[in-house]
């Protein structure tokens, strides 16, 4: 029976250690391809750096453009794989089941084994997700215009709307003088269409359409630009609530902000249905000039500004809870908007700058700007982790159109 037993415990032994071994050799092999599939995006970002300062500094604007667009796919593509391999990431847990009832022979091994290790390869719920690096933006000033009045115009001209349409042309509607107006690269007018109310906010559809608020007069219009910005109005949508700013949400509905409302933030499709969003939000309603929002299409939440408050609110519609983000850099907050890597941009007017703030509501930078009032602001279509886009604002009587950076050493270090 001595013997019995020490040929179970050896036979056991063996068998635990083949299995250990095996799955040593797997899991080794695992994060050996792991390992290198990391090096090798590390190697092409810095390869990437040493080709941009290359060019950058030896090659021609036009040979710096198309480095520019090549380096917009490669920083998406770069993401993309980043992402993919933090999300397999795996922790590894072994452990030895013992039974307590020792089987003797003439049973078969598998009956009188009395142990089986087990191995379970799984993302631990105690160790949180590795979190993302918030790049801090930095902000190159390229051209700035003063918005005189013109003999069209009725008044000095006001910006409540901006957005960028896909070709990098900047649309802007004057709430003073009923305008919906095209610009270029270098802030030249290039287009311009003679609304009949006064808009409130406006939003790129498309390559070649816009959607323009106009509060009390209860509708969206949907305006068509050219590539010849040549501006006609294709249709107009009735709607039942007063909206001020507005995003989209997705290819088919938008995110509008409201006035004189309880329901804070709805949802309005390209047909115009209006339905509410599931947040209980709290029981008041914001006048004109005193709120606008913008949405986070990843994480489903909505960013709605408080001018009065002096707060940013972070909702998630999924768990129906919020975020509130207060600080002393926050001051009347005014227009909002996601900058490339979804972060969020604020226009602070009461400290005249545009203020930072990541998807979790922390505060990670402050920009001062060199103007009063900073009222709207929007960026560039290409925003899915990019390296370079475009930023623009408006305040009372002038818009200014800046080049955003990322510093590409803070992604550089997050891989």
């Amino acid at each position: 029976m001595r013997d019995d037993v020490m040929k179970m415990f050896d036979d056991l032994e063996n068998s635990v250690a083949k299995d250990a071994e095996s799955f040593k050799a797997e899991t080794l092999e695992k994060l050996t391809k792991k390992q290198s599939d990391s090096e090798k995006h590390v190697a092409d970002v810095t390869k990437s750096l040493e080709t941009i300062d290359n060019v950058h500094q030896n090659r021609t604007p036009s040979q710096q453009f198309i480095l520019e667009q090549r380096m917009k796919r490669k920083v998406d593509e770069l993401s993309s794989n980043v992402d993919k391999e933090c999300q397999r990431l795996e922790t590894l847990a072994v452990s030895f089941d013992f039974d307590e009832t020792l089987r003797l022979p003439p049973l078969p091994i598998s009956y009188y084994v009395p142990g089986q290790l087990t191995f379970k390869c799984s993302l631990s719920e105690d160790v949180k997700p590795i979190a993302p690096v918030d790049p801090i933006v930095k902000l190159t000033n390229i051209t700035s215009i003063d918005l005189k009045q013109t003999e069209d115009d009725v008044k000095v001209p006001f910006y409540s709307g901006l957005d960028f349409l896909p070709d990098g042309r900047l649309v802007a509607v004057d709430n003073n003088n009923k305008k919906c107006l095209i610009y270029n690269e270098k802030l030249e007018k290039i287009g311009s269409y003679q609304l009949s109310y006064a808009p409130r906010s406006v939003v790129a559809v498309s390559e070649e359409e816009v959607a323009i608020t106009s509060g009390a007069n209860y509708k969206i219009d949907f305006l068509r630009v050219s590539k010849f910005n040549e501006i006609t109005l294709n249709r107009t949508c009735k709607v039942k609530s007063q909206y001020d700013s507005i995003c989209q949400k997705d290819e088919r509905s938008f995110i509008v902000g409201t006035m004189h409302d309880t329901r804070h933030v709805r949802i309005v499709s390209l047909s115009g249905e209006e339905k509410d969003v599931s947040i209980n939000f709290p029981n008041m309603k914001y006048p004109s000039d005193t709120s606008a929002c913008t949405y986070i299409r990843n994480s489903d939440k909505v960013i709605l500004t408080d001018r009065y408050e002096h707060t940013v609110y972070i909702y998630d519609i999924k768990s129906n809870t919020r975020v509130v983000v207060k600080d002393d850099q926050i001051k009347e907050p005014k227009g909002v908007t996601l900058g490339p890597s979804i972060y969020i941009l604020v226009c602070s007017k009461g400290t005249n700058s545009i203020v930072q703030i990541s998807e979790t509501g922390r505060v990670l930078f402050s920009y001062k700007l060199d103007i009063e009032f900073p009222y709207r602001v929007c960026v560039s279509k290409n925003k899915s982790q990019s390296l370079l886009s475009q930023i623009a604002w408006s305040v009372g009587e002038s818009c200014s159109y800046y080049k955003l950076h990322y510093k590409f050493n803070d992604i550089l270090n997050s891989l």
